[in-house]
């Protein structure tokens, strides 16, 4: 199996956290080529990726409220925001569901969206913005609040509590505030404090990521062909199935065992304990 057939295994079975990293770091492969000015060494992201803050071009892009929160402005922003990614949502998933994590994600990402856009446009300054941050924060904060004294083990500082960790990244991002990247800052306090309301609401009853499931699955059913069934003759076989026949029961009875217990050992121990022939017939089961 080469190291395409593992990507491409690993976005099948990682779940919902690991298709958004696969994601995020896509839109970042796609803006090095297509948006990065090589010779001045930055990113120019066009205005119909980034979210800015001018209402003229925010009210004719809507789309922008989404799309700002997949792409990263340099290795370190998307390096640094994928780690934290996969420490959030290995926490976050421990409570919730797949469909609450995308729901959370995206509307987090619009919240934070209109948070940094209205500030931005009431205090009379123009910019734009890009990052995962402001859904990051919202999945942090929003484990944290519904588990502050879970005990994390960190390297060089042992275990410490979540709502420590979470604390701390709140308290640089106040201190910063003034120094640089306002609207990012604006963005992630914002996502912090929509994470903190959708748990708040969750505990009440209120699943806000039930907007955003009930919107994906209509889309999903709406281009979903309606299954066909034309006419057929049937003809009845009397006769007694042939040994053949029950082989081929066996052998498959046999290969769903074997992806069954593949996938066991993925659950308890994570896609890099397979051996290379697992992965390979893992691999050629699902084509």
């Amino acid at each position: 199996m080469n190291i395409l057939d593992d990507l491409k295994l690993q976005y099948r079975l990682g779940g919902i956290a690991m298709r958004v990293m696969y994601w995020n770091i896509a839109c970042f492969i796609v803006s090095l080529i297509f948006f990065y000015n090589y010779s001045n060494g930055f990113f120019n992201f066009p205005s119909w990726i980034a979210l800015s803050s001018d209402p003229q071009v925010f009210m004719f892009k809507p789309w922008t409220f989404l799309t700002y929160a997949f792409f990263h402005d340099g290795f370190l922003h998307l390096l640094f925001n994928m780690m934290v990614l996969n420490f959030a949502s290995s926490l976050f998933l421990t409570y919730f569901t797949q469909k609450q994590y995308l729901g959370l994600y995206l509307l987090s990402a619009l919240f934070a969206g209109v948070a940094f856009a209205l500030s931005f446009y009431l205090s009379n300054i123009g910019g734009s913005i890009v990052g995962a941050s402001a859904a990051i924060m919202a999945i942090l904060v929003a484990t944290t609040t519904y588990s502050p004294l879970m005990n994390v083990r960190l390297f060089l500082f042992g275990n410490v509590k979540l709502w420590h960790i979470t604390a701390v990244i709140i308290i640089l991002d106040l201190m910063q505030f003034r120094l640089g990247n306002m609207g990012g800052h604006i963005s992630h306090l914002a996502g912090a404090f929509f994470g903190f309301v959708y748990i708040k609401l969750l505990q009440n009853g209120t699943d806000l990521s039930a907007i955003v499931s009930k919107t994906l699955d209509f889309f999903a059913n709406l281009f979903k062909k309606s299954p066909t069934t034309p006419f057929t003759k049937v003809h009845k076989n009397y006769r007694k199935p042939t040994e053949k026949t029950t082989s081929r029961i066996v052998t498959k009875d046999k290969t769903q065992q074997q992806i069954d217990e593949i996938l066991d050992k993925i659950s308890q121990s994570g896609y890099d304990c397979l051996t290379k022939e697992e992965k390979e017939f893992l691999f050629k089961a699902g084509k």
